[in-house]
């Protein structure tokens, strides 16, 4: 048997020893050693049979040709390099070539053989395993058209941490297949949204959907136009949120078919007229039970049911749906119905323990359906602003009487929003810091109010403020400039003076702590404020009534001394314009002055090229909308209409967005009374200047 050292055995290991010491001079060597002149010594296990060459028979016996093993328990044939050739052994121990174990040899010895060979075990792949799983619910799901199947077999599947690769695999066989399967492939991902799959899920399966397009093109040929569909659909069936198409394609390569499927759902389906509707029925609805058709039957049903009273009726609609895994969107539409005809109330929470009771409605939809609520409750609360106390009342008489769990309670209300808002606020401030490192580096201001917009998240705005201005202390005078022009843009875009004076308030109330790693916070903060009421983002009143939230002789009291101080300096304007060097770009007055002289120029040259170019030049498309009005104000000056001939053009040119326009009219609108002590007939003008504009198609109709 072999030893535990190596692959010899005793023997072998002695006649290697004597083979050693003699190598040199050994007149008589032992049988087992090779005489060959090219080879000093060599080994030759009395067990192996060489492979003849060029197909030849082996060789069996004691009398055929032997090869050595290797320490590796591999075999080799001889090497050519001086130490073997033709009719020698080898080196010592030398294991190249082919050999063959023959079992028919006289001294072949299964004991002393067989533990020798390397056996490779073959691991099992788990995400390999799920594929091959998945591809297989995909298929019968396709053949079968049962979405709760498909949900309760990939449920059963586990392995949640690969849904990823589920949407991929639903994805990727459907776009191979008919419009049918691509239809039933749409329908299923929405059944599966939030309840088995999650939102996060389904943004990262789409994101190696996309990386992966390139591959795909070799066997779909027509794959950019079929996954951009896709992506579409997902947008429209609110599955994906409209910010994944900005926020992919920070991440897609441009050069990929991945960010030209991005380009063409985001320019051929979601910016055309009625695109819901055209995305929907694009591929037949061949399941003719789309989303939206779902829910508007849904909405059609609880109307007629609050109409009637007949609860029979309505349960007996609701099954004929034949949609048990959306039920919950038939308890979350009737909750909302419920808030917004509160007569209504009794009669919704009548169907609803009516269907739980005859087991039409399951314990888990009902619970998703109110948690679905629980999380829209701050947008429901704009149009009715009872939605919060209403909602709890439900709550408790539903877990009072049976038909909602009453674990809910531990799991929404007051007990649940802490912990929600505390994760929300979370990622609120991971995002918001890398969209502000973002704009340090590319100081896209346009790019950076559109991120925020795609956040969605008004209320955290004084929060913003607050990180973006503690960033900029940290960091050089480049981007303290930037923050101060950055504020101005915001002040203008999307912030209110509300934001603002309660952005400087957490700021001042946290000075002490900022001191901690920032030495000079105290002067550095007194120049923001300062600097903010030079640019009109706030008034000096507004610095009494930060002053008045924040403890009396405190570090963030003292700063705002500081910076009333510094406002009431000689000249306090113009140094604190350029308090830090005038950064990377300019104050709003400056923009201002800048818009005038070019406007002016413009009346006087009638260059509309060079005046749009100007625009261009200008840089900050923000800000627009002061285009717009000065404009608007010099035409009725000037009592000539060149300056709508500019607008025209740069409307043509998309220099001037719709939005800007809107706004830039709205600001005269708000001015008007000022402009008529100036302008007396400024109304008539300005009439006639909105009509123009929306037979142009610069405003929309409803303005």
């Amino acid at each position: 048997m072999a030893s535990n050292e190596g692959f010899l055995t005793d023997e072998q290991r002695e006649v290697l020893k004597l083979a050693c010491q003699n190598a040199d001079n050994l007149a008589s060597p032992p049988k087992s050693l090779s005489s060959s002149p090219k080879s000093p010594s060599g080994l030759r296990p009395e067990h192996f049979v060489r492979v003849p060459g060029a197909g030849k028979a082996s060789t069996g016996g004691a009398g055929g040709r032997h090869v050595k093993r290797s320490h590796s328990g591999k075999y080799g044939r001889a090497k050519k390099d001086g130490a073997g050739g033709k009719g020698t052994w080898g080196k010592l121990l030398d294991t190249e070539g082919d050999i063959h174990i023959d079992r028919n040899d006289p001294n072949y010895d299964s004991g002393e053989q067989e533990p020798y060979k390397l056996v490779g075990a073959t691991l099992s792949d788990p995400l390999d395993d799920y594929k091959k799983a998945v591809a297989s619910i995909v298929e019968e799901y396709f053949s079968t058209g049962d979405v709760e199947v498909a949900a309760s077999d990939l449920r059963e599947l586990g392995a949640s941490q690969y849904h990823p690769y589920f949407i991929k695999r639903l994805i990727s066989m459907a776009m191979d297949r008919h419009d049918k399967e691509k239809e039933m492939a749409s329908v299923l991902l929405s059944s599966l949204y939030a309840d088995v799959i999650t939102p996060a899920q389904i943004r990262d399966g789409f994101v190696i959907l996309l990386e992966s397009t390139d591959d795909l093109a070799v066997d779909i040929l027509d794959v950019v136009d079929v996954l951009a569909l896709f992506v579409a659909r997902a947008v429209v069936d609110e599955i994906l949120p409209p910010a994944f198409l900005p926020r992919a394609k920070k991440t897609i390569p441009e050069a990929s078919k991945g960010f030209q499927v991005l380009l063409t759902a985001e320019k051929s389906y979601l910016s055309a007229p009625h695109h819901a509707e055209l995305v929907e029925n694009r591929w037949g609805g061949s399941t003719r039970n789309t989303v939206e058709e779902v829910k508007k039957k849904i909405a059609s049903l609880l109307r007629e049911y609050v109409e009637s009273g007949h609860a029979v009726e309505a349960c007996r609609s609701i099954r004929e749906l034949g949609v048990t895994f959306f039920h919950h969107e038939v308890v979350k539409r009737a909750l909302v119905l419920a808030m917004e005809i509160q007569t209504a109330e009794p009669l919704i929470s009548k169907l609803l323990k009516e269907a739980s009771e005859e087991g039409l409605i399951s314990p888990s939809q009902m619970t998703k359906g109110f948690a679905r609520l629980a999380e829209s409750l701050d947008d429901l609360a704009l149009d009715i602003p009872s939605a919060r106390p209403l909602f709890q009342s439900i709550v408790s008489k539903a877990i009072s009487e049976g038909w909602l769990d009453a674990s809910f309670s531990n799991n929404s209300g007051e007990d649940r929003e802490p912990q929600a808002e505390a994760a929300k606020l979370k990622r609120y401030k991971e995002e918001v810091v890398a969209v502000i490192h973002e704009y340090f580096d590319s100081d896209d201001i346009p790019e950076l109010i559109r991120s925020l917009v795609d956040l969605g998240l008004p209320k955290y705005n004084p929060i913003f403020l607050k990180r973006l201005i503690t960033l900029a202390m940290d960091r050089k005078n480049r981007e303290k400039e930037m923050a101060s022009v950055l504020l101005s843009a915001l002040h203008i875009e999307i912030f209110s003076t509300e934001d603002i004076v309660d952005g400087f308030v957490m700021l001042l109330e946290s000075a002490e702590d900022t001191a901690l790693d920032i030495l000079d916070a105290s002067n550095e903060l007194a120049l923001f404020l300062a600097r903010a009421v030079i640019d009109d983002v706030l008034v000096p009143l507004n610095l009494e009534e930060i002053g008045g939230q924040l403890p009396p002789n405190s570090s963030g009291s003292e700063t705002v001394k500081m910076a009333r101080s510094l406002i009431t300096a000689r000249h306090a304007g113009e140094r604190l314009l350029r308090c830090w060097g005038g950064g990377t770009g300019w104050a709003v007055e400056d923009a201002k002055d800048k818009i005038t002289k070019l406007l002016e120029e413009y009346d006087s040259s009638g260059g509309v090229g060079e005046a749009c170019q100007c625009i261009r030049d200008l840089g900050m498309p923000f800000f627009n909308h002061e285009v717009v009005k000065k404009a608007l104000i010099m035409a009725m000056e000037k009592k000539n209409d060149r300056m709508l001939d500019l607008l025209q053009e740069c409307f043509n040119e998309a220099l001037i967005t719709t939005n800007q326009m809107t706004k830039g009219f709205t600001r005269i609108k708000e001015g008007l009374d000022d402009l008529a002590l100036d302008i007396p007939n400024a109304e008539e003008k300005y009439a006639f200047y909105v009509e123009y504009a929306q037979k142009k198609g610069w405003l929309q109709a409803s303005f």
